[in-house]
């Protein structure tokens, strides 16, 4: 294990900080998810704009954490990357 895993492990005994990044946790994955598609398709920002129809600027502040989308915005954004979004409980 590296240090940055050692200090998550230390930081996450912590039910401040536990609670907060589960807070985020969902935001973070759909940012990831979507940076990950775009980059896999070898797409652009504002290719993916162009596709989607969805602001370059709102693709930047998802990909960035910035703000949280809707299901609709990332219907949109997955049908243009050539792609359907699945939604699951685990």
């Amino acid at each position: 294990m590296g240090d940055i895993d050692e200090l998550l492990e230390e930081q996450l005994k912590d039910p401040v900080f536990a609670k907060a990044w589960e807070d985020t946790e969902l935001e973070y994955q759909i940012k990831c998810m979507l940076l990950d598609a775009r980059l896999e398709k070898k797409m652009t920002q504002k290719e993916l704009a162009e596709k989607s129809g969805v602001r370059q600027s709102n693709i930047s502040r998802i990909e960035k954490g910035a703000c949280m989308p809707t299901l609709k915005t990332l219907q949109e954004l997955a049908k243009g990357l050539g792609k359907k979004l699945k939604i699951e409980m685990i």
